[in-house]
C-alpha cells in the first residue's frame, strides 16, 4: 500500500517508506509534484536520485510533457522469452552458451558491422515505414543514420543486460527463460538530449526550481517535434529488443536444436503514453516504471545476481496503473567502484556465467536494492507470475 506525502501542490504516493528515501531524490519528487502541470504523482519502491526527475517516478501532466521525466534512453525496457528446455537440456559448459549470445549480440558501445536483415525478426513488420521516420527526426542526428542501423540488435553497456534463467519454485521449476534489457541506443539518447536543451531555453521554464525538469507545452511546434522523436525512438527501442531477442533464439538453437519458444513479453520503463484518469486526458511519463494495467504481463528484474520476476498488473489507478521497473541502485556506480573489488562480484554472482572483472564491478549485486523487498512493497499493483534465477548473464 502506498504512504501520501504532502507539502506540494499535489500528494505524492509512495510505495515505499519515505523515511528511506535519499533528501536529493525526496527534493526531486517535491520539485515535480509543485509543478502547475502536474496532476499526480506516483512513486515506485524502487526509487532513487535521476537527472531532473527522478528514476521510479511516474508523473501524470496536463497537456505538457517534460523530456527529463522519461530520461536518457527513450523506451528502454525489458522483453523475456519462456522457451520448452529445463535446466537438464541446457549444455554443462554454460560459457559456450554465453559465447554463442556474445557472438550475436554486440554489446557496449559496438554495432553490427551491417544492418541485421528484417527478414530474421519474424512477426515483426513495418521496417521500411519505421526508418522512413528517420528522416523527419532533429537535423542534428541525421549524421547518425548509419549508426542507427547498424545498432539495431544491439545491447549497450551499463545495467543493460542478456540472461538466460530457470524458474523458481515448484510449477514449473527448471523451465528455461531468456530476458533481457536494452534501450534506443545511441540514436535515443542523443534525441533526448538535444530536446532536454531545447526544453531549457523555453520562457515558460525560466523560474522553475530545477531546469532539467523544463516542459513542452501542448499546442507548440516543439512539443510536436519532441512527441515525433519520443514516438519513433520508443518504437527503435521495441523493435531493438525485438531483433535481439531473435539473435538469441538462434543462438540458443545453435547450442540445443530441438528448442521452441513462446511469444516474447515485452514493457518499456522510459516512456511517454497518452492515457485517462480521473476524466481527464493526460500524458503520463514512467521514468524506471512499467505499465501495470489489469491483466497486463510485466518484468520486474533483480540485478546480475539475484534473479528477476515475470508479473501481472492489477490495474491499480492510484498508481497510474503502475509499478517498479526493477531493484533499483542503492549506490551510485562511483561509490560501488570504491566499495568492491573483484573477488566480492565473484562471490555475489556465483554460480552464473558471466563477466567477473572489473569493468562490471560497479554493477554487483550488493550495488542494488533487495528486490524481494521492492516485490513485497507493490502486492495491490503486481501479483507475481514466475521467479526467474539467471544462470548465464551477459553484459557490455
Amino acid at each position: 500500500m502506498h504512504t501520501a506525502v504532502g507539502g506540494a501542490r499535489v500528494p505524492i504516493r509512495m510505495w515505499t517508506d519515505p523515511s528511506t528515501v535519499e533528501d536529493a531524490a525526496l527534493r526531486q519528487l517535491h520539485n515535480i509534484a509543485n509543478l502547475p502541470w502536474t496532476h499526480g504523482l506516483a512513486v515506485m519502491p524502487d526509487v532513487h536520485l535521476g537527472k531532473g526527475a527522478t528514476v521510479g517516478s511516474v508523473i501524470a501532466m496536463r497537456d505538457a510533457v517534460s523530456p527529463a521525466a522519461v530520461g536518457v534512453d527513450i523506451g528502454c525496457g525489458m522483453s523475456a522469452v519462456r522457451t520448452s528446455l529445463y535446466a537438464d537440456d541446457l549444455p554443462d559448459d554454460l560459457g559456450r552458451l554465453r559465447r554463442a549470445i556474445e557472438d550475436a549480440v554486440p554489446v557496449g558501445f559496438a554495432g553490427h558491422k551491417a544492418p541485421v536483415d528484417p527478414a530474421r525478426v519474424h512477426g515483426v513488420g513495418g521496417w521500411d515505414r519505421f526508418w522512413r521516420g528517420f528522416r523527419e527526426l532533429h537535423g542534428g542526428v541525421q549524421k547518425m543514420w548509419s549508426k542507427a542501423r547498424n545498432q539495431m540488435g544491439t545491447l549497450g553497456g551499463g545495467n543493460h543486460f542478456i540472461e538466460v534463467c530457470l524458474e523458481q519454485g515448484d510449477d514449473d521449476a527448471g523451465r528455461v527463460w531468456l530476458m533481457l534489457h536494452s534501450g534506443s541506443r545511441g540514436i535515443g539518447n542523443q534525441l533526448a538530449q538535444r530536446h532536454m536543451e531545447i526544453a531549457a531555453k523555453q520562457p515558460h521554464n525560466a523560474d522553475l526550481p530545477d531546469r532539467d525538469l523544463a516542459v513542452f507545452l501542448a499546442g507548440t511546434p516543439e512539443m510536436a517535434a519532441y512527441r515525433r522523436d519520443l514516438f519513433w525512438a520508443q518504437e527503435y527501442a521495441a523493435r531493438n529488443r525485438a531483433t535481439m531477442v531473435a539473435l538469441i533464439k538462434r543462438s540458443v538453437a545453435s547450442v540445443v536444436p530441438w528448442v521452441r519458444f513462446d511469444d516474447a513479453i515485452s514493457c518499456h520503463h522510459n516512456y511517454v503514453a497518452e492515457e485517462r484518469y480521473d476524466d481527464v486526458e493526460l500524458l503520463v511519463t514512467r521514468k524506471g516504471a512499467i505499465r501495470a494495467g489489469a491483466g497486463d504481463l510485466g518484468i520486474i528484474p533483480g540485478s546480475m545476481g539475484t534473479g528477476s520476476y515475470i508479473v501481472r498488473g492489477l490495474g491499480n489507478a492510484e498508481s497510474f496503473q503502475s509499478a517498479a521497473h526493477g531493484a533499483g541502485r542503492a549506490m551510485s556506480r562511483t561509490k560501488a567502484r570504491k566499495t568492491f573489488t573483484e573477488s566480492d562480484l565473484a562471490a555475489q554472482t556465483e554460480g552464473v556465467e558471466c563477466r567477473k572483472d572489473g569493468g562490471v564491478v560497479d554493477e554487483i549485486p550488493a550495488a542494488y536494492k533487495d528486490i524481494e523487498s521492492v516485490i513485497a512493497a507493490q502486492t495491490d499493483l503486481v501479483e507475481v507470475v514466475a521467479h526467474l534465477k539467471q544462470v548465464v548473464c551477459v553484459k557490455g
